[in-house]
């Protein structure tokens, strides 16, 4: 079978059409590796069957626990907060997972084993000094490859101190990183965290443990004591924002067509995106919200905008939105006049470097660009329509550039071909499946 992925033609309009995406992927794995600390059994429906999601069940379980996992429904057998059991030496394989990578450091700050975390070519090109400078401050030591990537070894101590760090990048992993690593340190750890995705507060707000938050304009100030126990907690993970993204702006980019995506997680911290989109004029509504433990839930209707107009984009949208940004781009190469987007280096700390990938895809499609380190500005063309073949290949297996280049052929045509299709496994397997459900629903 092919691993390349051929689109010879648009996809022709949908009206009133309805779609499931696949669980939330942050929610998933930070599921995982609480669950694995809380006392006795933790259940999660609708768990993310992606790569990610079965690396960190396979780290918790080289780390001593028990885990029954079928399709969308997980079992873990905590043991608490000091249960984990393992060999000296033991390596844990993060493949491509940024966020269990360099979450799970925290976890392991008082391990008095060494530990041999790894991943795949892409992960051990990204840089994991960011997280192991402030958990050396805990008291944690740490070996790393050329001073920053993987592979790494990490050597715990008995002997917490908590810390002040002050995260600037808008990373919610390192961030996240730090509350973990915090949660076992006696004392109290302070955060002062420039503006990112909330998952692992909320988290730990619904299980009570010793955390507090206090939300400033441009930042948050976060004070983590240490946790003594978690409850063992059920959870039905929620659709992920991030690969409704792909239908949104199919939908948007699609002429008379519309789109409900069913029971999305719309954290005001995840929904960057939307905020932009609108702003461009795309028509997309909330409908049926609801909280569930913390976090907020919505159905999502799109409809097809007549018109989309350029956007001269607030940065302090951007860590709302990273993930998404190549699908952006998509949306400015078919708006009227130019695009302006910025402060955006942390998109190339990605699985790939996406701002030059972005800028690459719209230049291949005959779009102009003007690219720096950080920025980039797109000539939109409101009547892009493409008619040559285009080949994308060599993008280091990142599922987002892969799924992106997908939407961009059914949108403008041409004839593509891109490489690596078993990139969506880590992150979204249903991708394909969701979309020919799409082609084929008369």
């Amino acid at each position: 079978m092919s691993n390349t992925f051929v689109v010879k033609k648009k996809i022709k309009r949908f009206h009133k059409k309805s779609i499931i995406v696949s669980g939330d992927k942050s929610l998933s794995i930070r599921w995982v590796l609480l669950a694995s600390l809380a006392d006795g059994k933790s259940k999660s429906f609708n768990l993310l069957p992606s790569d990610d999601v079965k690396a960190s069940i396979g780290a918790i379980k080289k780390l001593g626990i028990r885990v029954k996992f079928k399709k969308s429904y997980c079992e873990i057998n905590g043991k608490g907060m000091d249960g984990y059991k393992y060999n000296n030496g033991i390596t844990i394989d993060a493949k491509n997972s940024g966020t269990l990578g360099r979450l799970i450091l925290g976890l392991l700050v008082n391990t008095s084993k060494k530990i041999k975390i790894i991943g795949d070519k892409s992960l051990s090109k990204r840089d994991f000094k960011r997280v192991t400078d402030p958990l050396q401050k805990f008291g944690a030591k740490f070996r790393l490859t050329k001073n920053k990537n993987l592979p790494l070894n990490i050597y715990g101590s008995n002997f917490l101190k908590p810390i002040r760090y002050y995260e600037n990048r808008g990373s919610a992993q390192c961030k996240s990183s730090v509350i973990f690593a915090a949660l076992r340190t006696e004392g109290t750890t302070l955060i002062k965290a420039k503006k990112s995705r909330n998952h692992t507060e909320l988290l730990c707000k619904y299980l009570k443990l010793p955390i507090s938050i206090t939300k400033k304009n441009n930042h948050d100030l976060i004070k983590v004591k240490k946790a003594k126990k978690i409850n063992a907690f059920n959870y039905h993970i929620p659709s992920d924002i991030s690969s409704a993204a792909f239908f949104i702006v199919l939908t948007c980019l699609t002429g008379d067509s519309s789109l409900t995506i069913k029971n999305v997680n719309i954290n005001p911290s995840r929904i960057g995106m939307i905020t932009i989109l609108k702003k461009m004029g795309a028509k997309i509504i909330f409908k049926n919200k609801k909280v569930y433990k913390g976090e907020l839930l919505a159905d999502i209707f799109v409809k097809s905008p007549k018109n989309l107009k350029s956007i001269n984009c607030p940065s302090n949208l951007n860590s709302g939105a990273i993930d998404e940004f190549p699908l952006i781009f998509l949306v400015a190469a078919k708006a009227n006049g130019v695009s302006f987007f910025k402060n955006l280096a942390e998109l190339n700390q990605k699985e790939s470097p996406r701002l030059k990938w972005g800028s690459k895809i719209l230049n291949l499609m005959g779009i102009k660009t003007k690219l720096t380190n950080d920025s980039i500005k797109i000539f939109g063309n409101p009547k892009i329509n493409i008619k040559k073949k285009i080949i994308i290949k060599d993008y280091l297996k990142d599922h987002r550039i892969f799924m992106s280049s997908v939407i961009a052929g059914l949108s403008f045509g041409g004839e593509w071909h891109i490489h690596n299709k078993e990139s969506i496994n880590s992150s979204f397997p249903d991708f394909l499946k969701i979309l020919q459900n799409l082609k084929n629903d008369k």
